[in-house]
């Protein structure tokens, strides 16, 4: 037997690479030395084995540890045994890499343990006068956590589950269509790798049950409406120590009435008479914290705005506030007093212009009116 190669060489890193440099150059290797891409080269298949013997010691630590110390004999001597007996071991005990390079067709499956819980996703209402503070809000949601009873084992209490015979607790079996190698899910184990001989009576052995819980999220001031918050790890668990996943609060704004939100600026509207706005004058209007002051200049015309800078709402994740915009709007009186009627006569004449009383109105054909 040819004396093995030293695993850094094989790989062609350094003794200080990191795990990421060993994946790269694991991954390179596979991708160019992979069977199917060698059909019947024994020599390709060969280096392949040896590439992911090398891959498979330097990636794990205490693996990589007693080889460093011991050369070759370490691991083995550290009971990790040594080497690949076919190619269908080392598309199991790389699936992730695999399904990377090919797509998906050489593993890639659900073992127990890896992977992601389901996200979930919520919905919260808030009022602008809480979009311009920012609020606490309290939402229930259910979702799928472990199983108290069993701690999430799916086994009977008292038990344990044990290693699937069939993919030998891989959660993957390799099938191999000429020299094609592909990767399923354990019809065994679904996957899991692992299985409950005894499951539990709790939550019929899958390891979850349904739980309601509720919970307290800060919302920061300035979210728009639509906008959506994530809390991380807050949506369902998965079977074993898999990551659970997110919760997603989708943030619904309220229509305040007063108000028309463009970004952080808001605007209304203030209603006022001819005298306000041809003699100037101070008017009130709505804010989100109270009723505000809007000074009129003399001449003010219809349709004109005041800005009142730093009264709208916060800008999202900055400093400082966006403006309340006041819209003017001239209301003409639908009817007169005999007194207000005068004086605005009075004032039309003074100012030269002639204005008819409703009796002295003529028709479209210039006849006058009748009473």
């Amino acid at each position: 037997m040819s004396e093995k190669q030293d695993y850094y060489q094989v790989l062609g890193v350094s003794r200080q690479a990191d795990a990421s440099e060993l994946k790269r150059a694991y991954r390179k290797l596979a991708l160019e030395l992979h069977p199917d891409r060698n059909p019947g080269d024994k020599e390709s298949e060969t280096r392949f084995k040896e590439a992911s013997e090398a891959y498979q010691v330097l990636s794990d630590p205490e693996k990589r540890s007693l080889y460093d110390r011991y050369g070759h004999d370490g691991p083995r001597g550290g009971g990790f045994g040594g080497g690949f007996s076919n190619v269908g071991d080392i598309f199991s005990a790389f699936s992730d890499i695999f399904g990377d390079l090919f797509g998906g067709g050489f593993g890639g499956g659900p073992s127990r343990g890896t992977g992601r819980g389901a996200d979930i996703e919520t919905q919260v209402e808030l009022t602008l006068a809480e979009v311009g503070t920012g609020a606490k809000k309290e939402v229930n949601v259910q979702r799928r956590a472990a199983c108290q009873d069993c701690g999430g084992s799916g086994a009977a209490p008292g038990t344990l589950r044990e290693a699937c015979p069939q993919c030998r607790g891989r959660g993957q079996v390799v099938h191999a269509q000429g020299f094609l190698m592909i990767s399923t899910t354990c019809p065994a184990c679904r996957g899991e790798g692992s299985l409950a001989r005894r499951p539990c009576h709790s939550c019929n052995g899958s390891g979850l049950r349904v739980v309601e819980e509720s919970l307290q999220i800060s919302v920061p001031a300035g979210v728009e409406d639509g906008s959506t918050l994530r809390l991380a790890g807050r949506g369902e668990e998965a079977p074993g120590s898999a990551r659970p996943g997110n919760l997603y609060v989708h943030i619904r704004v309220v229509e305040d009435s007063r108000f028309e939100r463009d970004g952080a600026d808001l605007h209304t509207e203030v209603a006022i008479s001819f005298p306000q706005a041809a003699l100037g004058t101070t008017v009130k209007s709505q804010s989100l914290d109270g009723e505000v002051d809007v000074v009129l200049a003399p001449g003010t015309q219809p349709g004109a705005t005041v800005v009142l800078r730093g009264k709208g709402l916060p800008h999202l994740q900055e400093r400082g506030r966006g403006d309340l915009i006041v819209h003017l709007k001239l209301v003409v009186p639908a009817s007169l007093s005999p007194e207000q009627e005068a004086a605005l006569r009075a004032f039309a004449a003074a100012g030269g212009e002639k204005v008819e009383a409703p009796s002295e109105r003529r028709g479209i054909f210039g006849r006058r009116r009748k009473n």
